[in-house]
């Protein structure tokens, strides 16, 4: 079965760009050259500041899609390895959209 890694790069900008590969030396060597993607060559250089282990590419697809829709709090908090504070991140967004305030 196919193997992949979700990985994580913040570019020069401070903005965080999330991505999936099956050869992560490659993949980051294509951004740092700006042939990966439109959005890190215009935010170059690029470091990569977090990768998940090897699992199956089918799991680093949904893995990395959900890390697409966390706010940049939450992505820090994987990044410095906060795991604890990641479902109170993710309960404090919930209620931010719901519009509680009377």
């Amino acid at each position: 079965m196919k193997q992949g890694v979700v990985y994580i790069l913040e570019c020069s900008n401070g903005s965080f760009y999330t991505g999936v590969t099956n050869n992560l030396e490659e993949r980051l060597n294509l951004h740092q050259r700006g042939l990966a993607s439109k959005f890190t060559a215009g935010h170059r250089p690029v470091k990569l500041v977090w990768n998940s282990d090897e699992m199956n590419i089918d799991d680093t697809i949904l893995l990395e899609k959900q890390i697409k829709g966390w706010r940049g709090e939450k992505k820090l908090a994987l990044i410095n390895e906060e795991y604890e504070k990641l479902p109170e991140l993710a309960r404090r967004y919930s209620f931010k959209n719901l519009n509680l305030s009377s």
